[in-house]
């Protein structure tokens, strides 16, 4: 059973990395749950409708988004993903072009998964 959650949460993974690149609202919005609390690398926590948002009106235009060194615990009808992502882009103004380590809770409702909570912190070139 583990295993089959494992390959659901790494396909939903990539497909919210697809979505983050090509700027998907709708596909944003279905993985996205709508309570989502998500701390950005400044310490700001953004809402699902504030994420959107972003992405509906330019200000989060991604070039690259590339994962690695992703992991996977499997808790009950919940799994946690720790990621690194390399993005290329501009952010609410801010060209970027770096590593960035994701934290992502995803929940199981009703046999879909959506993610709940999630955090990035810039993750140093030395890690």
């Amino acid at each position: 059973m583990t295993i089959d959650i494992e390959r659901q949460i790494i396909a939903v993974e990539e497909r919210l990395l697809e979505a983050m690149k090509t700027s998907n609202v709708t596909l944003l919005d279905s993985l996205l749950h709508d309570d989502l609390l998500f701390n950005g690398p400044t310490g700001e926590t953004a809402t699902k409708a504030l994420d959107l948002a972003n992405y509906r009106t330019g200000g989060i235009n991604l070039r690259t988004v590339e994962a690695n060194d992703r992991r996977l615990s499997i808790i009950g009808d919940e799994a946690v993903v720790a990621v690194t992502v390399r993005l290329e882009g501009n952010y609410m103004g801010q060209e970027i072009d770096g590593r960035f380590r994701y934290l992502r809770v995803w929940k199981n409702f009703g046999g879909e998964w959506k993610v709940i909570a999630g955090s990035v912190v810039t993750q140093s070139t030395g890690g």
